[in-house]
């Protein structure tokens, strides 16, 4: 019977409630109405004899169907508090904390209702809201990229379910560790440590955490759980399959560098190889479209022809077959950004550096820029003066010079340090035989660099303002930086790479011209410092922060989101943008004095979210496939089974039906009245 139904009565509550049928009977034999009227008198001894025999038990109780009916109405409230079900998952303890995750693969249609994993998870966890009892407390925490808490500890189960309601879906990915580290300080006591010694801030108690997810991520390494007991609920199926775009790239073709060409990569999720159709459009104008052979498990790419000067927003789109049951559309469309393209300038100011000079002259490197040189000595000269306060450069490299004012460009110094006095502040003589131990791999200037074999004979140390970066760091301090000025850049390499001795001879001052990473670094540099004028395809995540560099005298921009709302964004410093709402796919546009300043695309690109099927741990000789279990700390959180019951309780139904009733005994009262 435990399992059956559930009290939510105490003894004295149900003695009271008991005595309700009984003053029904008393309140119906007492109240009978009888209303002065003038009859025959062979018709009033007819009545008061019927009379007699209504006001006998038998009698009357046989012609009461008002009596039946709300006999009936508080036999179903009775029950209905008496919470009756079947058995399922059923909540055990006082305090509860219940994770959903709504990262973008949680947007499949892949439940048994076909509404999405995260309507599925937010029904289970309705379900088990409704299994709270008065003495239970419960909170909600949503997590994708980043965690939120949408409702805090509370006994009240109307608001843990507006709560519920409140959880949209998102693009972005999953990651639990923030999520665990919310609950960890809800559910785990802090110690306080005081000179009389170490104590509880609060007493301990277990709290039981229910993670709702289809588990597309890896574990959580170094959380300890505490006192929190955890379960893990998966939301999915194994045979989920699902065709993605994980990949769009504008980008000059390597045979004929004066066209435009646009890469998409497409992945096939699924047990079966797939012919789908890939559509590219520019600005909502159809490019091309392309039948592409995906096999299953694996990627295939295709290359579309653009236009010389093709600019304008770039989309692509998936056209799944109709016999293949695509769970996931957020990855179907792919967005990348043509801006106008220009030629962009660079001014390579050196006394003589060969070396240098033929890392710049590639034909790489004058797809990304032009490329002028000019000896340190014609710095005196007008033109310079001119040129370098005009603008006219987007990037001036000082090769072991220096020059009197800082131009209006972005720079980068070479064994030197600016003439400013925000960068003199550490000794003007060079340290000799550093050792690189560390740089920056994630900085666009260090992409795919290796430097740990890099050998230098003496450098400066390149200690950057406030608000740069340090991008190198050797033993005998930093030896890379770069910061920001107004809407410039400077960065500063502290260490020659070919010098002169003061007759003239000319030294090598480090063997990195040898390495594979010279030339790439100097693209890097190019591409970098000349963005803005190539025409490019930027792709930024979902959720995450993305900086820009505008070219804008106004501190307030407006940036229009994909879905055509606006915000006004403040200009942290004078030419960059940091803007963070970028929940949504698609296009972004930034606005300066009405007139598009700026674009940039957010698309998914995430393998592990566009990989919908379940995780599988083992399959059995009976081809039983088991949920691979959450790994968080040194635990693994066994996976119930995807199909897990949940309890089902009648009482919604029983006041629904208790409803019902109470409206038909309104009908027949009020029709054997006016009848």
């Amino acid at each position: 019977m435990d399992s059956l139904f559930r009290n939510t009565l105490g003894p004295a509550s149900w003695f009271l409630l008991s005595l309700i049928p009984l003053a029904l009977f008393a309140l119906y034999f007492l109240k009978l109405k009888r209303q002065p009227l003038e009859v025959p008198s062979t018709y009033l001894w007819h009545r008061v004899i019927e009379d007699l025999h209504v006001n006998s038990l038998w009698q009357r109780l046989r012609k009461s169907l008002l009596l039946f009916l709300q006999l009936l109405l508080l036999a179903l409230a009775m029950l209905a508090l008496l919470r009756p079900g079947w058995q399922g998952q059923a909540l055990e303890g006082q305090q509860f904390i219940f994770l959903i995750d709504k990262s973008a693969s949680m947007s499949a249609t892949d439940t048994v209702s076909g509404e999405s994993r995260l309507e599925e998870a937010k029904r289970r966890v309705e379900t088990l809201i409704d299994q709270l009892d008065s003495d239970m407390t419960a909170m909600i925490i949503a997590f994708a990229e980043q965690p939120e808490v949408v409702q805090e500890f509370t006994d009240n189960r109307r608001l843990l379910r507006e709560a519920l309601d409140r959880i949209e879906p998102t693009a972005s990915r999953t990651d639990l560790t923030g999520a665990l580290e919310l609950a960890d300080g809800f559910a785990n006591p802090r110690r306080l440590l005081t000179e009389e010694g170490e104590f509880e801030v609060s007493e301990q108690e277990q709290v039981e955490l229910y993670i709702f997810s289809d588990g597309r991520f890896r574990g959580v390494e170094g959380f300890s759980l505490g006192n929190l007991q955890p379960l893990y609920l998966p939301i999915g199926s194994f045979a989920a399959q699902n065709l993605a775009i994980t990949a769009l790239n504008a980008r000059r073709g390597e045979e004929r560098p004066d066209q435009q060409q646009a890469f998409v990569q497409v992945a096939n999720f699924g047990e079966q190889p797939q012919a789908t159709v890939v559509e590219l459009y520019l600005e909502d104008r159809l490019i091309d479209a392309v039948e592409l052979e995906v096999p299953a498990g694996d990627v295939a790419s295709t290359t579309f022809a653009l236009a010389e000067e093709a600019a304008g927003q770039l989309r692509a789109r998936l056209d799944p077959p109709q016999s293949f049951d695509d769970t996931l559309r957020l990855d179907n469309e792919a967005y990348a950004v043509l801006e106008d393209r220009r030629d962009a300038r660079v001014l390579l100011v050196t006394p003589g550096n060969t070396t240098l000079e033929s890392a710049l002259a590639t034909e790489r490197a004058n797809r990304l820029a032009k490329v002028e040189k000019m000896a340190p000595a014609e710095m005196e000269k007008p033109d310079y003066l001119l040129q370098s306060q005009s603008e006219v450069y987007d990037l001036i490299i000082y090769d072991q010079c220096v020059p009197q004012v800082m131009p209006l460009a972005s720079t980068l110094f070479v064994g030197r340090l600016p003439p400013t006095d925000l960068w003199k502040q550490a000794e003007a003589e060079p340290v000799f035989g550093p050792q690189i131990i560390d740089w920056e791999r994630g900085h666009p200037l260090l992409n795919l660099i290796e430097l740990g074999n890099v050998q230098i004979v003496d450098t400066l140390i390149t200690k950057p303002p406030l608000g740069g970066g340090v991008l190198v760091d050797s033993t005998k301090g930093p030896i890379f930086a770069i910061a920001p000025r107004d809407r410039y850049e400077d960065a500063v390499l502290g260490f020659e790479i070919v010098g002169h001795e003061e007759d003239g001879t000319r030294t090598y001052n480090t063997d990195w011209p040898r390495k594979h990473s010279f030339p790439t670094f100097w693209l890097n540099v190019l591409d970098y410092f000349a963005h803005e004028s190539s025409s490019a395809a930027t792709h930024n995540k979902p959720d995450l922060p993305v900086e820009l560099r505008i070219n804008s005298q106004e501190e307030t921009l407006t940036v229009e989101l994909p879905d055509s709302q606006r915000r006004e964004v403040q200009l942290e410093r004078v030419g960059r943008l940091a803007f963070h709402e970028t929940g949504q796919l698609g296009v972004y546009k930034v606005y300066s004095g009405g007139q598009v300043a700026k674009q940039f695309a957010v698309n998914l690109f995430d393998r592990e979210e566009s990989d919908v099927r379940l995780r599988v741990k083992q399959e059995g000789e009976d081809g039983v496939q088991v949920v691979d279990s959450l790994s968080i700390g040194y635990v693994d959180v066994a996976a119930q089974s995807p199909g897990s019951p949940v309890r089902r309780e009648l009482w919604k139904l029983l006041l629904a039906g208790a409803l019902v009733v109470l409206v038909f005994e309104w009908y027949i009262y009020n029709r054997r009245v006016y009848i």
